[in-house]
Protein backbone atom coordinates (compact mmCIF):
# COMPACT_ATOMS: atom_id res chain seq x y z
CA UNK A 1 0.00 0.00 0.00
CA UNK A 2 1.64 3.12 -1.17
CA UNK A 3 2.26 5.74 1.48
CA UNK A 4 1.29 8.69 -0.72
CA UNK A 5 -1.99 9.10 -1.80
CA UNK A 6 -0.44 10.45 -5.34
CA UNK A 7 1.60 11.74 -7.35
CA UNK A 8 0.33 15.52 -6.05
CA UNK A 9 0.82 14.60 -2.34
CA UNK A 10 3.82 12.82 -2.33
CA UNK A 11 4.87 16.10 -4.16
CA UNK A 12 3.94 18.28 -1.64
CA UNK A 13 5.76 16.59 1.03
CA UNK A 14 9.09 16.87 -0.93
CA UNK A 15 8.40 20.25 -1.49
CA UNK A 16 9.68 20.53 2.09
CA UNK A 17 13.12 19.08 0.65
CA UNK A 18 14.77 22.38 -0.06
CA UNK A 19 17.97 21.06 -1.22
CA UNK A 20 16.15 18.82 -3.84
CA UNK A 21 14.23 21.96 -4.86
CA UNK A 22 17.20 24.36 -4.56
CA UNK A 23 18.92 22.18 -6.72
CA UNK A 24 16.05 21.56 -9.02
CA UNK A 25 15.14 18.34 -8.79
CA UNK A 26 11.35 16.88 -9.67
CA UNK A 27 9.63 14.11 -8.97
CA UNK A 28 8.40 13.13 -12.22
CA UNK A 29 6.59 9.62 -11.27
CA UNK A 30 5.76 7.34 -8.43
CA UNK A 31 4.60 3.80 -8.51
CA UNK A 32 4.04 1.05 -5.88
CA UNK A 33 7.76 -0.14 -5.89
CA UNK A 34 9.56 2.84 -7.60
CA UNK A 35 9.68 6.45 -8.60
CA UNK A 36 10.88 8.83 -11.33
CA UNK A 37 12.83 11.66 -10.66
CA UNK A 38 14.72 14.46 -13.19
CA UNK A 39 17.11 17.37 -12.16
CA UNK A 40 17.63 20.50 -14.72
CA UNK A 41 21.63 20.79 -15.16
CA UNK A 42 22.76 23.98 -14.35
CA UNK A 43 25.96 26.16 -14.35
CA UNK A 44 25.47 25.50 -10.31
CA UNK A 45 26.04 21.22 -10.73
CA UNK A 46 29.49 21.76 -12.41
CA UNK A 47 32.68 20.87 -11.06
CA UNK A 48 35.75 22.91 -11.85
CA UNK A 49 36.38 21.46 -15.05
CA UNK A 50 33.30 21.81 -16.42
CA UNK A 51 31.85 18.61 -15.92
CA UNK A 52 28.75 17.38 -13.76
CA UNK A 53 29.95 17.31 -10.46
CA UNK A 54 29.49 13.18 -9.24
CA UNK A 55 27.79 14.74 -5.68
CA UNK A 56 25.00 16.06 -8.01
CA UNK A 57 24.52 12.99 -9.45
CA UNK A 58 24.22 11.09 -6.11
CA UNK A 59 21.78 13.72 -4.42
CA UNK A 60 19.95 12.83 -7.54
CA UNK A 61 19.75 9.08 -6.67
CA UNK A 62 19.41 10.05 -3.33
CA UNK A 63 16.03 12.13 -3.66
CA UNK A 64 14.57 9.37 -5.96
CA UNK A 65 15.55 6.91 -3.54
CA UNK A 66 13.78 9.01 -0.88
CA UNK A 67 10.86 9.19 -3.04
CA UNK A 68 10.59 5.59 -3.76
CA UNK A 69 10.95 3.85 -0.85
CA UNK A 70 9.17 5.99 1.47
CA UNK A 71 6.00 5.81 -0.48
CA UNK A 72 6.77 1.56 0.05
CA UNK A 73 7.04 2.66 3.79
CA UNK A 74 7.36 5.92 5.55
CA UNK A 75 9.50 6.64 7.32
CA UNK A 76 12.77 4.87 5.55
CA UNK A 77 16.62 6.41 5.33
CA UNK A 78 19.13 5.47 3.27
CA UNK A 79 21.38 2.80 5.33
CA UNK A 80 24.48 2.71 3.07
CA UNK A 81 24.39 3.55 -0.72
CA UNK A 82 27.12 2.52 -3.55
CA UNK A 83 27.57 4.45 -6.62
CA UNK A 84 29.19 3.66 -10.26
CA UNK A 85 30.11 6.30 -12.78
CA UNK A 86 29.34 5.12 -16.04
CA UNK A 87 29.94 7.81 -18.71
CA UNK A 88 29.77 11.84 -18.71
CA UNK A 89 26.46 13.59 -19.35
CA UNK A 90 26.15 15.59 -22.29
CA UNK A 91 22.82 16.86 -21.98
CA UNK A 92 20.93 19.05 -19.86
CA UNK A 93 18.69 16.95 -18.13
CA UNK A 94 19.09 13.65 -15.64
CA UNK A 95 16.39 11.36 -15.45
CA UNK A 96 16.60 9.06 -12.29
CA UNK A 97 14.60 5.56 -11.86
CA UNK A 98 14.31 3.57 -9.08
CA UNK A 99 13.25 0.37 -8.52
CA UNK A 100 12.30 -1.90 -5.89
CA UNK A 101 14.20 -4.95 -5.57
CA UNK A 102 13.80 -6.51 -2.03
CA UNK A 103 11.51 -5.09 0.31
CA UNK A 104 11.78 -6.69 3.85
CA UNK A 105 10.20 -6.53 7.12
CA UNK A 106 13.22 -3.70 8.23
CA UNK A 107 15.05 -3.04 5.49
CA UNK A 108 14.78 -2.74 1.51
CA UNK A 109 17.46 -2.37 -1.22
CA UNK A 110 16.37 -0.28 -4.39
CA UNK A 111 18.38 0.11 -7.95
CA UNK A 112 18.68 3.61 -9.19
CA UNK A 113 19.38 3.97 -13.03
CA UNK A 114 20.45 7.27 -14.05
CA UNK A 115 20.38 8.59 -17.67
CA UNK A 116 20.82 12.12 -19.18
CA UNK A 117 18.46 13.15 -21.34
CA UNK A 118 20.23 12.17 -24.66
CA UNK A 119 19.48 8.48 -23.20
CA UNK A 120 23.40 7.92 -21.98
CA UNK A 121 23.98 6.04 -18.87
CA UNK A 122 25.12 8.09 -16.38
CA UNK A 123 25.27 6.25 -13.35
CA UNK A 124 23.86 3.15 -11.81
CA UNK A 125 23.40 3.32 -7.69
CA UNK A 126 22.34 0.23 -4.89
CA UNK A 127 20.57 1.91 -2.04
CA UNK A 128 20.00 -0.07 0.97
CA UNK A 129 17.08 1.68 3.26
CA UNK A 130 16.16 1.36 7.14
CA UNK A 131 12.35 1.51 7.39
CA UNK A 132 12.23 3.13 11.14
Amino acid sequence: MSHFSSLQDARAYFSRDYFAMDNKMTLEALTEDGAVCAMQVTERHQNAEGGLMGGAILALADFTFAAAANNAHHPTVAQQVSLNFLNASKGKQLISTASCLKSGRTSCVYAISIKDDLGRDIAQAMFTGFKL
